[in-house]
């Protein structure tokens, strides 16, 4: 017989397991190809490639050429890096070279080797 708190405590490590292989589905909005543009997507996809190798699609999108993705997005400010799977979504504003502070805002273990 199993009690209800096995049952439970199984549930909690089934969905820490799946945390683990969770796909990250990221999304970066820039603005126009100036220098902050360019090293928040080269900070983005240096966090993905060392934090989230093979688990993730990162999107870029630049706000000059679809304006309109500003009303579907909610975005205030460039560059903005959303997380939308796994759920919650999370929003992050900046240029994401405080890798310590984006694994924080992505809901990812930090490293003790992770750059502050």
């Amino acid at each position: 017989m199993t009690s209800r708190n096995d049952a439970t405590l199984k549930q909690f490590e089934q969905a820490i397991a799946e945390t683990d292989d969770a796909k990250y589905e990221l999304t970066l909005f820039v603005s126009g190809a100036s220098g902050l543009s360019a090293r928040a997507i080269a900070n983005a996809k240096q966090l993905c490639e060392l934090y989230l190798k093979g688990r993730y699609e990162l999107s870029v999108v630049d706000l000059r050429e679809d304006p309109g993705a500003v009303l579907s997005s909610r975005v205030l400010a460039a560059p903005t890096l959303i997380r939308s799977r796994p759920l919650p979504v999370r929003l992050l504003v900046g240029d994401l070279s405080s890798t310590a502070r984006v694994l924080r805002a992505l809901e990812l273990p930090i490293a003790d080797d992770a750059p502050a």
